[in-house]
């Protein structure tokens, strides 16, 4: 059967002269015709009266035959003046209706066509129903019209041409079919144009013509509804069409779109998915019916295996095509991009200039894509592609300097970036938010907000993803004012019913610390998505609330499904809390869901572990993640540094180097830090020199104040004084500090005193440093020194963070604070206490009770007292700890200062006493108490 293919028509713009004249001559020509018709008819109505008038009507004077002679003969006419005249017989007069019919009949196609070529669609449909009651018009006009409609997009003149085609009972079938189907599809009626396809009572002929279900599969994929695309699919195998290389290439992109939806979406997919598998059953039929020499089906089948993760396959094919075209390589640029493959794509680059194909401008794009996920460096690389593009004239494309700007900006050369925004001829809102991110990443939140300005002075309007990359700016920077004022634009143009704009706004105050606007903007949203839980949980962790983000946490539970991300965000509140047993809960939520799998929960979890005092799970999870990143290790061999096991957190950053992960700069704290902890001194020198010269990694103030803590923890006091003045940076509070607390362990007077000046310069109001030279003092029996200390900061207001402490207990968080006595277990422990002092005594014990601010005087005095009454924070959790849990189960306290000596040397007692392991965690590190011997062996 021989099928009808409807042709494409594209309107083109034609001179207003040529349509106003051949309105006129129209005009002219249908006011001649309607005189015609009025004249006839007047005929044929006068004629038959005289008829009538001359003959009496009746059956006697007129039998049936005899009457059907007399009409059989002459008819008198009368014409406009009422004169009879003799016309011609009946034959002929037939014949000049007929010829009067055929000129309208010609008339009307001819003159609809005429302007369906104009591209007049108004005219021309109002002529269609002009002819519509007394003339049929042929198919070649109704789908000349349909065409017209279709091109310009006018599904109310379409629907209009249908129902007359309906009403004149034109069988739809053939090529106005297929025009009708055309015409829908163009106007986006794609359930209507189904309809007449192929969900219809009757199959029309021109159901096999591949075209209209190829058009069909492509444009449902275009709105995204890809399912119904497939759909199509299928009904064109079960009523047999004929398949050609457009219905792969459309299925094949359609199935590239659908893996790229379901790749973004936040819930795991099984492995093959099944979106995997239907691609491949289409690239054995279409191997099979010998479509895989086709460009066009080899292109989309390539983007279809990158989209689903398939690089080898993607790559075989593109090996294996004979005949590659621009489009080809292009596919491959752009899938190894979407991979996180930019290198693999550098060098797909650099083949296809080899290849001598010319380069067009998706080409340069898509180059400059991968130059921004490298990063520095390639940044000459970079430039020499630009220069490229530049002289093959593919620079003035705005999408080209939009992802000019961005890559710039990734490769840190942000006044290249700056000088692309400013000599681009036009700019759309992609170029402004391209430049607004670049100003975020160079931390210039004043700068972002004036370009913001200027883009609305320039008549830009901003769009939500302008908003979001503004607060980002402002969040990066903690620029509190001008996040406020971007919100107050936000308002004042009512943004703040959009999710995203309201999700950015409180990320904004989080970061910047203002938790209670971040809190207030999110009991206002009256829609929330799980990134708004994610921002209000991870904002309270930051900002070290973490109370409050396990309260937001328990009531997301109740209204949404936590993610990966959620549990990401919370575990750090678990962590900060040293609340073990809700974090093992959260560690069970995790592998119910499947979230295990993501190494940056694998990471927090690790972490949650290490900080709550559990190394043994904590290297368990470690081991049984199948790929570890930077972060992984870094995380590891932080918990052996903090938790005094320095020989293990050495072992294992050679480990990491072995399984070929580089170290950088955090790596490095990390182990030096754990070194410091342990007392290595010869590693710690090893990995400092390491780092300097091995990795080329310059030390920053962390690495030095590691380095001489180091130093002076292991007594070498003079050298750690010589190497801070050997520092090409000057040093900081935190770096003397280290200096300072190394002269009270080895009891160093002199130094201390020369260290001291330095600290008080830099930070004269903390409270810790006074306390630890006084202490030093006290130690060394100077009283007349304590004294001086005391006095010289009587008149000052210190700055010290209330002491606190907290234990878990069967889930819920107790804290205690220093004197107390509003806890209802308050007698309980303090009689307790009591009681293990009087043990103490009676086995020779001697509190160290010179840790404190007092003179000579009040030390006697304080001799005098009951040790176990001091009130110390960390002693009352202990004691309820021990009155609270089951015996010999381990005892885990968190203190947010560091641990005092004589809450020291009780957690000692009691750990040999009280056969029950201690896990202290103070703000410097872990204390491990088992059998009378703390893990940090003085060293804190």
């Amino acid at each position: 059967m021989s099928t009808l293919i409807p042709s494409f028509q594209f309107g083109a713009a034609y001179p207003s002269s040529s349509s106003s004249s051949s309105s006129s001559s129209f005009d002219i020509d249908r006011r001649r015709r309607r005189r015609r018709r009025r004249r006839r008819r007047t005929t044929t109505t006068a004629a038959a009266f005289f008829f009538y008038k001359l003959t009496p009507l009746s059956s006697s004077s007129f039998p049936p035959s005899k009457l059907h002679a007399i009409t059989s003969t002459t008819i008198t006419t009368i014409d406009h003046h009422h004169q009879i005249t003799t016309t011609e017989n009946d034959n002929n007069n037939n014949n000049h209706n007929d010829y009067d019919y055929d000129y309208d009949y010609d008339y009307y196609n001819h003159k609809i066509r005429q302007l369906c070529e104009l591209g007049n669609l108004k005219k021309s449909v109002e002529l269609v129903e002009e002819a519509a009651p007394s003339i049929h018009l042929d198919l070649t006009t109704y789908c000349s019209v349909l065409q017209l409609c279709a091109d310009h997009n006018s599904l109310q003149y379409g629907t209009q041409i249908h129902s007359i085609i309906c009403a004149n009972g034109v069988a739809i079938q053939g090529l106005l079919a297929a025009k009708l189907v055309f015409m829908y599809v163009k106007c986006g009626q794609l359930k209507q144009a189904r309809f007449l396809l192929f969900d219809h009572h009757h199959k029309p002929p021109f159901l096999y013509d591949p075209f209209l279900w190829n058009l069909l599969i492509k444009e449902y994929s275009n709105i995204g509804h890809y399912k119904e695309s497939l759909s199509i699919f299928k009904h064109m195998i079960l009523f047999g069409i004929q398949l050609d290389s457009f219905t792969f290439t459309h299925l094949c992109k359609t199935l590239a779109a659908l893996a790229l939806a379901l790749a973004s979406s936040p819930s795991p997919s099984p492995s093959p998915t099944p979106i995997q598998q239907q691609g491949r059953m289409v690239h054995a039929s279409l191997l099979k019916l010998g479509f895989s020499t086709h460009n066009t089906v080899v292109n989309s089948l390539i983007s279809f295996y990158f989209n689903c993760g398939c690089v080898q396959t993607a790559r075989h094919l593109f090996d294996h095509l004979l005949d590659r075209d621009v489009i080809s390589w292009n596919s491959m640029l752009t899938g190894y991009i979407y991979n996180a493959l930019p290198h693999q794509a550098l060098r797909m680059f650099h083949q296809m200039i080899h290849s001598g194909l010319k380069l067009d401008k998706a080409t340069f794009t898509n180059v400059l894509k991968a130059y921004a996920h490298c990063g520095k460096t390639n940044l000459s690389f970079a430039r020499a592609t630009h220069a490229l593009a530049i002289k093959s004239r593919c620079h003035t494309e705005i999408n080209f300097n939009n992802t000019l700007i961005h890559m710039y900006s990734m490769c840190g050369d942000f006044d290249s970036s700056l000088s692309a925004f400013q000599n681009m001829g036009q700019k759309d809102v992609v170029s402004w938010t391209s430049m607004l991110a670049a100003y975020a990443r160079q931390g210039l939140s004043h700068s972002s907000v004036r370009l913001f300005q200027e883009m609305l002075k320039a008549g830009v309007k901003p769009d939500n993803i302008v908003i979001t990359s503004i607060l980002h700016a402002c969040a990066c920077t903690e620029s509190l004012d001008d996040g406020r004022t971007i919100h107050d634009y936000i308002r004042k143009n009512n943004m703040q019913s959009n999710v995203s704009v309201c999700n950015a706004v409180m990320d904004m105050y989080a970061k910047c610390g203002s938790m209670n606007d971040a809190e207030r903007i999110f009991s206002q949203m009256p829609v929330k998505d799980i990134i708004s839980w994610n921002t209000m949980i991870g904002g309270y962790s930051k900002n070290s609330l973490p109370n409050e983000a396990l309260d937001i946490f328990s009531a997301m539970l109740k209204k949404s499904k936590p993610d990966g991300r959620t549990m990401t965000c919370i575990l750090p509140a678990c962590a900060s809390l040293s609340a073990l047993q809700k974090g093992r809960e959260i560690h069970g939520h995790v592998l119910r869901n499947g979230f295990l799998s993501d190494r940056y929960v694998a990471n927090a979890l690790v972490d949650m572990y290490v900080k709550c005092g559990a190394l043994v799970p904590a290297r368990s999870l470690f081991d049984m993640m199948p790929t570890k990143d930077l972060v992984s290790w870094t995380v590891i061999i932080a918990g052996y540094g903090m938790h005094g096991f320095g020989s293990k957190a050495v072992a294992t950053f050679n480990e990491m180097r072995h399984a070929g992960v580089e170290p950088e700069e955090i790596s490095f704290i990390s182990i030096l830090c754990a070194c410091s902890h342990s007392g290595l001194l010869d590693e710690g020198l090893k990995f400092f020199n390491m780092m300097q010269n091995d990795f080329k990694i310059k030390p920053k103030e962390e690495h030095y104040a590691c380095m001489v803590d180091l130093l002076a923890r292991t007594g070498n006091i003079s050298k750690a004084y010589t190497f801070i003045k050997s520092m090409k940076v000057a040093p900081n509070a935190k770096i003397w500090g280290a200096l300072l607390s190394g002269c009270r362990v080895h009891h160093d007077v002199k130094m201390a005193e020369k260290v001291a000046e330095h600290v008080f310069e830099l930070e004269p109001e903390n409270t810790w440093y006074y306390v630890l030279l006084a202490n030093i003092y006290a130690e060394a029996e100077k009283w007349e020194e304590v004294k001086k200390v005391k006095d010289r900061i009587g008149g000052w207001v210190l700055r010290k963070n209330p002491e606190c402490s907290w234990i878990e207990i069967s889930g819920k968080v107790n804290v205690f604070f220093g004197g107390d006595k509003s806890n209802v277990w308050i007698k309980k422990i303090e009689s307790l206490l009591k009681r293990l002092r009087l043990r103490m005594k009676a086995e020779g014990y001697f509190g160290k009770v010179n840790y404190a601010l007092i003179n000579e005087e009040e030390m006697e005095k304080e001799k005098e007292k009951e040790i176990g009454l001091c009130g110390h924070s960390e002693k009352l959790a202990m004691g309820f700890g021990i009155l609270r849990l089951a015996p010999r189960e381990t005892i885990r306290v968190t203190k947010n200062l560091r641990v005092c000596g004589e809450c020291h040397e009780m957690a000692k007692f009691i750990s040999k006493t009280g056969k029950r392991e201690i896990i202290l965690r103070d703000s410097n590190r872990f204390h491990h108490f088992k059998d009378g011997v703390c893990s940090c062996r003085g060293l804190w």
